[in-house]
């Protein structure tokens, strides 16, 4: 009987205990973190040396991109790892400091969706105020808070996570430290750790996503107000990419957070997580850039300003 004075490491089970998916999953799997992470440094590169890309909209698709190539550095190696290795281990420390990092990256992400939610409203609701109203320093505000308040929140989660005790289990049926399966395989301090998961789960992910509803309210109403059949295209336009990384990330997140940890509800969140912490993060580059003709002609130039120096 071991408590978590004793636990030194765990052994995560991963995706599959089939040695024949082990190396193609391997292979899969970096080919999309490489994608992932060529893509949004990219999408950075992109908005930093392109002046037609200076306004607040791309300034915060640069963070959220800044954001997904953390959240995906954080899972993806040790999993990668983990699929060619014959010892599938994680320290103690290492699975608290992973914990740590996915649980404040989810929370920037998802304040920094509302946040350009926000910004979008601005942008077609108030386009008169819009330069005076989203200055440079506002700005630096509303990003300032998501990683402040994600970091901090997170902070909070991991210490509850210390306080859990595991007695003999040390095999966390999934391929990175989540909370879920730590709380499935624990066998004391899972109450608190399990309601606050849950309430802190609801609160944030409500909070950002009525921000995100009543931002999309309001401009949908502009948009409908508009005389202009181009001018709504636009509009729509602009927002699409946004609405669509919004419904996929949350859809995954609320599917895997908002529910009691259970042994079908943990195999089942194994999948889904698959899912957010490496598709999602390749997923959005490509979203924002086939989506928005901005993008596109600002990839045409950079192109073009490359052949031509060569």
């Amino acid at each position: 009987m071991l408590n978590f004075t004793d636990v030194t490491e765990f052994i995560l089970l991963g995706l599959t205990s089939r040695q024949e998916w082990q190396v193609l999953f391997f292979i899969i799997f970096l080919m999309v973190y490489v994608v992932t992470v060529v893509g949004n440094i990219g999408m950075i590169m992109l908005i930093k040396v392109s002046p037609q890309l200076n306004s607040p909209m791309y300034f915060f698709l640069s963070h959220l991109s800044y954001v997904d190539v953390w959240f995906s550095s954080n899972v993806t190696p040790k999993m990668l790892e983990n699929l060619l290795s014959e010892t599938k281990t994680i320290s103690y420390a290492g699975c608290l400091v992973q914990c740590f990092f996915f649980i404040a990256l989810v929370h920037v992400e998802v304040f920094i969706l509302a946040v350009m939610a926000f910004d979008r409203y601005m942008a077609i609701g108030k386009p008169l105020l819009y330069s005076s109203k989203m200055s440079r320093a506002v700005c630096m505000r509303l990003i300032s808070f998501p990683y402040i308040y994600g970091f901090l929140t997170s902070l909070a989660a991991t210490l509850w996570t210390y306080g859990l005790s595991f007695c003999g289990n040390i095999e966390i049926n999934h391929f990175y430290c989540a909370d879920p399966p730590l709380i499935k395989m624990a066998c004391a301090g899972t109450f608190v750790k399990e309601y606050t998961m849950i309430i802190l789960a609801g609160i944030n992910f409500t909070y950002s996503l009525t921000v995100v509803t009543i931002s999309y309210l309001f401009i949908l109403i502009a948009i409908l107000r508009m005389h202009s059949a181009e001018g709504r295209r636009k509009a729509f336009s602009t927002c699409g990419s946004h609405l669509t990384a919004v419904i996929i990330f949350y859809g995954t997140l609320i599917f895997m957070y908002l529910r009691r940890p259970t042994e079908e509800s943990v195999e089942q969140g194994k999948m889904v997580a698959v899912f957010y912490t490496t598709v999602i993060p390749m997923l959005n580059p490509m979203i924002y850039s086939l989506r928005n003709k901005d993008v596109k002609e600002a990839m045409k130039k950079v192109i073009s300003r490359t052949c031509l120096t060569k």
